[in-house]
């Protein structure tokens, strides 16, 4: 894959009749846009202390691209010629439309100043025939393809973390349980605007009644990407870390909550469950702020507070 330098951010359709061409149409060149070089004045510059690129990955079933940052040598001898980086594994937000490169600002910085070696996950997107669960395995089966290959990717496989943006929060949230099934212990799970119910009842919650039209037309795009992770028959709490039925010795959690977000109680609710089952958890509100306030580093002041207690958080789980 490879960024444009110039490209036009297409209108937004109308989400609630949208159709799979037109869906398929309106995800490529909104991609287009967020990858290109005009789109930087809002998503941010990456930092110059990581060196970015993708490569593929072989995983069951697919070839997969994922995004490298990979902190570079200050010439004095240390981050950027380490052999044994700890790895944060990261999964970017946007359900049916978005990539990777959209998180280039704070994957880069957080790869720089950590340091450490981030692979985020091009993971597959929702449409007709491509379910949330896909987009799950892929999650999981980047950790664990990079875990089993530490020597040939840099990194040292006791020390990893998972961090993940609104539907690649819930990837996330899924893939630190899956963990703890598998015994690959994570050493932090950071969750930012997480969506963490995608059964009938995620719409109960009362910041999706506040915020579904304010500041952004946020209900018409949670119904699509309902109907678009999970399959008619499929059941959804098997998608929902919120009804997981143990969340006991997970990871420690950092769960970064906007508060002008209809999935604002989505997070909050995730963070009593996990307090709850005695996993360590921090809820972090950030007040005013809105959905994806952290990739928009141009729009929203409260982004480089959020990444600089991301970097904090993280920086003291990996500390060796």
């Amino acid at each position: 894959m490879s960024e444009t330098t110039t490209a036009v951010r297409p209108p937004e359709p109308d989400f609630s009749a949208i159709t799979a061409e037109e869906l398929r149409a309106y995800r490529a060149a909104e991609n287009r846009w967020r990858a290109s070089g005009a789109a930087r004045t809002i998503l941010g510059e990456p930092d110059a202390g990581a060196a970015i690129g993708w490569q593929g990955i072989a995983l069951p079933g697919c070839d997969l691209p994922v995004r490298v940052y990979r902190p570079v040598s200050t010439g004095d001898g240390e981050a950027g010629t380490r052999t044994a980086l700890p790895l944060v594994v990261h999964v970017h937000g946007g359900g049916f439309v978005g990539t990777a490169v959209q998180c280039d600002w704070t994957n880069s910085h957080l790869a720089a100043h950590l340091p450490a070696l981030v692979v985020s996950v091009e993971h597959r997107l929702l449409a007709p025939g491509s379910p949330l669960a896909d987009a799950v395995d892929d999650g999981w089966e980047v950790l664990r393809h990079v875990v089993r290959h530490a020597t040939q990717w840099g990194i040292d496989p006791a020390w990893v973390a998972v961090f993940g943006e609104s539907c690649g929060a819930l990837i996330s949230a899924l893939t630190a349980i899956r963990a703890r099934g598998a015994g690959l212990e994570l050493k932090a799970q950071v969750l930012v605007n997480p969506a963490v119910d995608l059964t009938e009842a995620m719409f109960d919650h009362p910041s999706i009644t506040e915020h579904a039209y304010s500041p952004t037309r946020a209900l018409p795009q949670l119904r699509l990407v309902q109907r678009l992770a999970v399959p008619p028959g499929a059941d959804a709490r098997a998608l929902s870390p919120l009804y997981a039925d143990d969340l006991s010795g997970l990871a420690p959690a950092l769960v970064v909550v906007p508060t002008r977000d209809a999935l604002a109680d989505h997070g909050r609710r995730y963070a009593e469950r996990l307090r709850e089952a005695g996993t360590p958890v921090r809820l972090s509100e950030y007040q005013g702020a809105r959905h994806a306030f952290l990739t928009l580093p141009g729009l929203e002041p409260q982004a480089g507070a959020a990444r600089a207690e991301i970097l904090a958080f993280l920086s003291a789980a990996l500390a060796k």
